[in-house]
């Protein structure tokens, strides 16, 4: 089922497991130039971002890559805050990552939002399965053992549990508060996140002159059921 709500301020009410917000009839495409991925780990963000950039073209930006420095030593949160500034000062961007803390700041210059909303139980289950397997990239003089990794994302499975509730919620709070411009998808399931990309294949299809990738330098061939498959991100915070 399909409930098409028109921006941010619907957070603001109780949205029931099936909801995702889709464009409007007439309206322009549901991905803008530069899009937030969000949501619990192990929701699908990576994947969902490597999707939408390659139907896009738009760059795609891992916050984690950006966010380690050597070592794994994590950036104070003014430097981060700095270095999000720098990273996301281009015109067009898709940022995957769900770092709370500065999710203000990436609301300030973004159009659209995707929002994974999925079953905690399912992102923690994620998780353990992403232990068996290493990373694609690493943030530049960061190292990562096998060991590692499955030690991780193992951690990461139980916080998953723990913040099952709290994340979401504090996600849907700030993007109420700092959001009210952009257009907004909230995907609680796979279907629905492959209606999204068939939306945007639809959209990259038609001849749309409001469309911000119509421009041949912003597209790629995609399949919406060959992209999107299990997430495997290339970072795990530690």
């Amino acid at each position: 089922m399909v409930t098409r709500i028109s921006s941010a301020k619907a957070l603001q009410r109780p949205m029931g497991p099936w909801e995702t917000l889709m464009p409007m009839s007439g309206a322009p495409p549901a991905i803008g130039r530069r899009v937030i991925v969000t949501g619990l780990a192990g929701s699908g963000k990576s994947t969902l971002s490597i999707a939408l950039a390659a139907k896009t073209g738009l760059p795609l930006i891992h916050l984690d890559l950006h966010y380690w420095k050597p070592g794994w030593v994590a950036p104070s949160e003014a430097e981060w805050r700095e270095k999000q500034r720098a990273v996301l000062a281009g015109d067009a961007w898709i940022a995957d990552g769900n770092y709370h803390e500065t999710l203000d700041l990436r609301l300030e210059r973004a159009d659209t939002v995707a929002f994974l909303d999925l079953p905690w139980w399912r992102c923690s289950f994620r998780a353990l399965l992403r232990g068996f397997r290493m990373p694609g990239e690493l943030p530049e003089g960061c190292h990562y053992s096998r060991w590692q990794r499955l030690r991780d994302e193992w951690r990461l499975a139980v916080r998953i549990w723990r913040q099952n509730r709290s994340q979401p919620e504090l996600e849907r709070e700030i993007i109420s508060q700092h959001g009210s411009h952009v257009a907004l998808h909230v995907l609680s399931s796979t279907r629905e996140v492959r209606q999204l990309l068939a939306v945007v294949d639809a959209n990259r299809a038609a001849p749309n002159p409001h469309s911000p990738w119509r421009d041949p330098r912003c597209s790629r061939p995609g399949h919406s059921d060959e992209l999107y498959e299990d997430p495997d991100p290339p970072v795990t915070p530690r």
